[in-house]
């Protein structure tokens, strides 16, 4: 048997489980947190962090997490969670008792996360099964894909990293690897990629020259939209939704943006907020966005 399997755990009760193919089955991997970085103080805040931010989101709602791992495997606080930050309403039962009711519901939000965040299933770091079986690593990475997209600015503590250890049952036995994985943004990366631009500059140094370059911008934007029948005269306004922004990197890109991908008429902030995202995510994906930008 691989040592570092054995090194990773040392409780024979912990050992025993994972040698059964109930938990690992034949062919499967499974990424688990080590022991080792269970005590981490910097995982330690982000558990607290996170728990804190559910619980006064949901205050109204009168629901009180304790425990990441124990109080979001059945879904019930995730349905409530994205219906209220991002007012999606999900097609499932608010309780699910039984466990093939709990990962249908899984299932449903699961999928909807992917779609606001467009993420395609090899970006996942989580899964229906991870999730329903209580997996830290898993509930961290979702909770904070969802923190990052529906409230971009809130202040997740940086520099988070674990160690990993991932099994595989093979023909052979046991099989391990150790790894050490990031849950949050390197802080100092971030810092490095906010340094000021030409932009910033602009407006720093030449503010007289601001209204040409506005206009310059205008008559671009006006040039490409204008196909769709658009007309954009103000940058600040017709920018605020996220509209114009998005048919503008289609119209560059040269790609059809689904309709059902984004809000064409946003109702409220939730749904502009949305539509910035996307676009500033398209734009990250395309190589043509290197630093953060708050899409509020």
């Amino acid at each position: 048997m691989d040592p570092d399997f054995l090194n990773a755990f040392m409780q024979p009760s912990t050992l025993n489980q994972f040698l059964t193919e109930d938990v690992v089955a034949k062919g499967e991997k499974r990424k688990l947190i080590k022991p080792t970085s269970s005590n981490n103080p910097r995982l330690e805040e982000l558990k607290l962090f996170l728990t804190e931010w559910i619980n006064r989101t949901l205050k109204e709602e009168h629901i009180v997490v304790k425990s990441l791992e124990e109080d979001l495997y059945d879904g019930l606080v995730l349905h409530h969670l994205l219906e209220n930050l991002g007012s999606l309403k999900l097609d499932v039962d608010k309780i699910a008792l039984t466990e093939k009711k709990q990962r249908q519901k899984l299932s449903v939000i699961l999928e909807a996360v992917a779609k606001c965040l467009q993420l395609e299933e090899s970006q996942l770091k989580w899964s229906v099964e991870s999730i329903l079986a209580k997996d830290l690593l898993s509930t961290l990475h979702l909770l904070v894909a969802i923190a990052k997209h529906f409230e971009p600015t809130l202040a997740l503590p940086p520099n988070v990293q674990v160690e990993t250890i991932t099994i595989e049952t093979t023909s052979g036995g046991l099989k391990t690897s150790n790894a050490v994985e990031c849950i949050t943004e390197n802080k100092e990366n971030i810092e490095t990629q906010s340094k000021d631009d030409a932009f910033d500059e602009l407006f720093s140094c030449a503010p007289d020259k601001l209204d040409a370059v506005k206009k310059a911008l205008l008559q671009f934007v006006d040039q490409h939209v204008g196909k769709l029948g658009l007309n954009v005269k103000d940058i600040e306004s017709q920018f605020s939704d996220g509209v114009i922004f998005l048919l503008l990197i289609g119209q560059l890109e040269g790609y059809f943006l689904n309709l059902r991908n984004f809000f064409l008429t946003p109702a409220s902030t939730m749904e502009m907020l949305h539509n910035v995202n996307l676009a500033l995510e398209l734009l990250a994906e395309g190589g043509l966005l290197n630093f953060p930008v708050s899409s509020e």
